[in-house]
């Protein structure tokens, strides 16, 4: 008798056991699907840019045998500033590179991939003097500088709204001045910098359009609503959606800046960030000649009125963002 009643007194432990882990756990599934705050609530913002990838003419015919070689190390040697060296070529492994050195990365093995085919389909070939753009490329460096500025920075988001306004964007020169007015704006705000991030790399001509794009897709992609675009002539501001642009929220904290060039000028700038080469940063892209760029875009946020960016927000929509 004793010996069932002990059986059941244990079954009935750990059926009140299993209840209650039952509960607890159901409790904290509950709180995260339904109890947690959104943290990387996206902002509208702004979009200014335009550009044009128009091919260069090619070269008559390259010895094969002699610039095969050379070419193929200037890939490795042209990845400098922004993590993009050696460590950034392998993200994976916890050496940093973000999105940005990511799509670098995927061109480059592409590149490398076609390099290969087309060495394999020539090498049966008596004749090595080929006409073969592939081969040598002409590449094009991309820079994404991006910023995170206190919010009584105000000014530059009136500032970037005007340039969106009238700037020419279907011009290579409208184009410079957006970028030289751009940087100028920040230039003048130093003692309201707190973040930054500087990337570059390079990439073949070929396939550096297309890397743009995706750079600029991912950015843009951080964004609820473009309400001020001014892409390529294209003016246009959004009024289909509750936010207009205007003044953020007066508890807004933050104001994130994103600028990706592309441009003809082999370009390296320093990825340790600070105040001094920050400003040395800023000062190189703002000087580039019209002749130089080939394509630019300036994304912005928060644009709509009554919007904040907190700095949570800040630092989960742009991890690679270091404090200055």
């Amino acid at each position: 008798m004793i010996k069932k009643v002990f059986k059941f007194i244990v079954f009935k432990w750990f059926t009140r056991k299993r209840v209650f882990s039952f509960l607890v756990g159901s409790s904290i599934i509950f709180a995260f699907l339904f109890i947690t705050p959104n943290l990387a609530t996206a902002a509208s913002g702004g979009r200014i840019g335009g550009g044009s990838f128009q091919a260069p003419s090619a070269p008559r015919s390259s010895n094969y045998g002699g610039s095969g070689v050379n070419n193929f190390r200037g890939y490795g040697s042209g990845y400098r500033g922004g993590g993009i060296g050696f460590p950034f070529l392998l993200p994976i492994f916890g050496f940093g590179g973000g999105a940005f050195g990511f799509l670098i990365l995927m061109t480059i093995i592409g590149v490398i991939v076609n390099s290969v085919k087309n060495s394999s389909t020539f090498s049966n070939s008596s004749d090595y003097n080929i006409v073969s753009q592939s081969a040598n490329p002409t590449k094009v460096s991309l820079i994404q500088f991006q910023m995170g500025l206190l919010a009584s920075a105000k000014e530059i988001q009136v500032q970037l709204r005007n340039l969106a306004s009238y700037s020419d964007t279907s011009k290579s020169s409208g184009l410079q001045k957006v970028l030289q007015d751009t940087t100028l704006s920040l230039l003048r705000k130093p003692e309201l910098w707190v973040y930054s991030n500087i990337e570059t790399g390079s990439v073949p001509f070929a396939s550096a359009e297309s890397t743009f794009n995706r750079i600029s897709i991912t950015e843009r992609s951080k964004l609820q609503a473009e309400l001020t675009s001014n892409y390529s002539g294209q003016i246009s501001t959004s009024k289909n959606i509750p936010s207009n642009p205007g003044d953020s929220d007066p508890t807004n904290e933050y104001i994130a800046v994103t600028i990706i060039v592309a441009t003809k000028k082999k370009m390296s700038l320093e990825d340790n960030v600070n105040p001094e080469r920050i400003t040395e940063a800023l000062r190189i892209l703002g000087s580039l000649s019209s002749n130089d760029l080939i394509a630019l875009e300036v994304i912005w946020q928060p644009e709509g009125e009554g919007e904040s960016l907190k700095e949570e927000e800040l630092i989960i929509q742009y991890p690679n963002l270091k404090h200055l």
